[in-house]
This record gives C-alpha cells, structure tokens and sequence, in this order.
C-alpha cells in the first residue's frame, strides 16, 4: 500500500455558516437581540443580586439587650410579707410572686404609692423614688 492508496475513514465536513438567510429563520442561530445576542455577554452572579437585596445595617447588631426588671406594687408586699421580714429576689420567686428569667433570677424594681404600715427590709431589688420614702417612713431598710 502506498500514501495515494489511502483513504479518510470520515470525510472533512465544512463548516456550516450561518446568519445568511435560508431556513434558521431571523436570527440563524444567533439568540436573540441584547445582552445575548453580543459577543463575550456575561450576565451577573445570582449571589451579587441576593447580597444587594440586604439591607445595609451599621455596626454590630447581635448584641444582647439588658432584661428589662420585674416590677411589684408595695401594696403585694404589704399583703404577701410580714413585719421585718427580708424581701430578696430569691424569696419573691420562692413566694411565686416573680418568675425565673431561664435559669436566673430577675431583675426587680418595686413601684407603688399605697401606704404601708410594716417595716419592710428589701435586699437587691431597684426601689422608685416615691417608694422609698414610703418604706423608710414605716421605718423599713433598703439595701441595693
């Protein structure tokens, strides 16, 4: 066998060109007009688009907020507690007159403007201005 004996097994097929009539129709392959239709289209990222949609927050936000405190009238004191006897967070959630903020104990600040007749000793709750004249009138303590 020599070299003008041999045959391709497949036969070079040109290249079918395109965009010059016939039966592609208007664009002949092409797309359609815009962004798909030019050279080198690059549409965005879809992650580009779902970041803009955030809104644009300043500083840091993930910071916990200070609980706000329990709140008890005098007058429940007056009706729940005896004469002398220490008033404590722990023993107002003992008396179930506040309840545990998860595992802690809550803040309490006692409000009221009702008389009070009993000397109340309050240790490590907030007190109003009007209630502590109150309670140092009937000659109860309050310790912070």
């Amino acid at each position: 066998m020599q070299i003008h004996q041999l045959n391709a097994k497949k036969l070079n097929k040109s290249k079918k060109r395109i965009g010059r009539g016939g039966k592609r129709g208007t664009y002949s392959g092409h797309g359609g007009k815009g962004q798909t239709a030019r050279a080198g289209a690059n549409f965005r990222p879809i992650v580009r688009d779902i970041l803009k949609r955030y809104p644009k927050l300043r500083g840091y936000k993930n910071r916990p907020t200070k609980a706000k405190p329990k709140i008890i009238n005098i007058e429940i004191l007056e009706a729940k507690f005896k004469e002398g006897e220490f008033i404590t967070p722990q023993v107002l959630v003992e008396k179930k007159l506040v309840r545990r903020v998860g595992a802690k104990l809550p803040r309490i600040k006692i409000l009221g403007n009702a008389a009070v007749s009993k000397k109340l000793n309050i240790v490590g709750c907030d007190v109003s201005e009007s209630s502590k004249k109150i309670i140092k009138k009937a000659g109860g303590t309050i310790k912070i």
